[in-house]
């Protein structure tokens, strides 16, 4: 019998708007009992009600934490638990894009802190839930903005030099590196990772941002794929058995294709494990 999403526990990160709203509804359509975890409890609140709405035997339940925070984090990971005894998909699809240097509670690069140790601190925190699981799933959120990335070791809190464009692609750089080290150490466990690219997506992301990268993004709106199109390859990687047991690869459209040289290099994914273990461990 190939594998199912439904009835399946999933928890999808970012999931009060955009895509990350969009994966959490077409997963309960499919089934999927969902945990949404957001920042902002109202719109939280709303797309609970929009699942619910389905009338489907889907559940749903609410994590509140901002994934820049790895107190945050670490609170919401024991909330989980206390509530379910297993997980078998997580869906790292929380991010920012931070055109002028911020700083965490934690005293880190915002961008660094939401789009990567975000997803390295929460996954490693619910492995062994996972495991317990299996056949389980790790699907990570990157972009194809990786492919402009750089891991500048010395520097990857931008405190020597500084731009919101290259600290967003070293983060999506970050999340293809993680999913590579993650599958590896997963061999054999029966937990698969992978990442995707979404596509440029019409969505309240960047929108924050002044200037011109506020401006960009509003302009070109008319222009960019629909939640919904951005939606579908984080919905395959969560809920297809055509990728049972696939794991390490970066997906596209729905098909595995080569990510940068870059986000292959192993001796770097094993370095950044590294780096973001020690990071997290002193908030611990």
């Amino acid at each position: 019998m190939s594998w199912s999403i439904e009835g399946k526990q999933v928890l999808v990160t970012g999931a009060s708007r955009g895509i990350g709203r969009v994966t959490a509804l077409e997963l309960a359509k499919k089934g999927a009992n969902v945990s949404l975890l957001v920042r902002n409890r109202e719109l939280g609140l709303a797309v609970v009600k929009e699942i619910e709405a389905l009338g489907g035997k889907a559940k749903v339940d609410l994590f509140v934490a901002d994934m820049s925070s790895q107190k945050d984090i670490r609170r919401v990971a024991n909330e989980y638990r206390e509530k379910h005894d297993r997980l078998d998909v997580l869906v790292n699809n929380a991010g920012a894009v931070i055109m002028e240097r911020a700083t965490t509670a934690d005293g880190l690069e915002a961008t660094f802190a939401t789009n990567h140790l975000g997803y390295f601190l929460l996954t490693t925190l619910l492995l062994d839930l996972l495991k317990k699981s299996t056949p389980a799933r790790v699907v990570s959120v990157s972009s194809d903005a990786h492919r402009n990335g750089k891991m500048v070791w010395d520097d990857l809190q931008g405190e020597k030099s500084f731009s919101g464009f290259g600290a967003y692609a070293q983060s999506k750089l970050a999340n293809a590196l993680f999913t590579v080290e993650l599958a590896k150490r997963l061999e054999g466990t029966g937990v698969t990772a992978n990442c995707l690219h979404p596509g440029v997506i019409a969505s309240q992301f960047g929108r924050n941002n002044k200037g011109i990268m506020g401006f960009f993004v509003r302009v070109a709106a008319p222009f960019m794929a629909s939640e919904e199109e951005g939606a579908k390859t984080t919905v395959f990687l969560a809920s297809s058995p055509d990728v049972e047991g696939v794991t390490g690869k970066y997906f596209k459209k729905c098909r595995a294709v080569d990510p940068s040289p870059a986000a292959r290099d192993e001796t770097a994914a094993a370095r950044l494990w590294t780096v973001s273990e020690e990071l997290v461990a002193k908030t611990a």
